[in-house]
């Protein structure tokens, strides 16, 4: 039931396609056109690189933070008491 009625829509479509109303030469976007569609790019660039900025600055911000909780591992391990080098008992520094 389907098939038929869209087969038919189809050619009809093709038939409506084939007869040229206007000149293909004539319709072309234009100045306006091009205009609007060169602003878009541009709008997609900055959008691009302030994008990357931003994953840039997070992926700074991760790194410096690992370099602190490192640092912070650093001091706390050489906090904790430790036993001087006669064995005896433990010293702090």
């Amino acid at each position: 039931m389907f098939l038929p009625t869209a087969g038919s829509a189809l050619s009809a479509a093709l038939f409506a396609a084939d007869k040229e109303e206007f000149d293909p030469n004539t319709v072309t976007p234009g100045v306006i056109g091009f205009v609007l569609t060169f602003l878009v790019m541009v709008a997609v660039l900055l959008l691009v690189l302030d994008m990357v900025r931003r994953i840039r600055r997070v992926n700074y911000r991760a790194q410096v933070n690992e370099q602190l909780d490192a640092e912070e591992r650093e001091r706390e391990a050489s906090d904790e008491p430790s036993t001087d080098a006669t064995g005896g008992e433990p010293t702090e520094r």
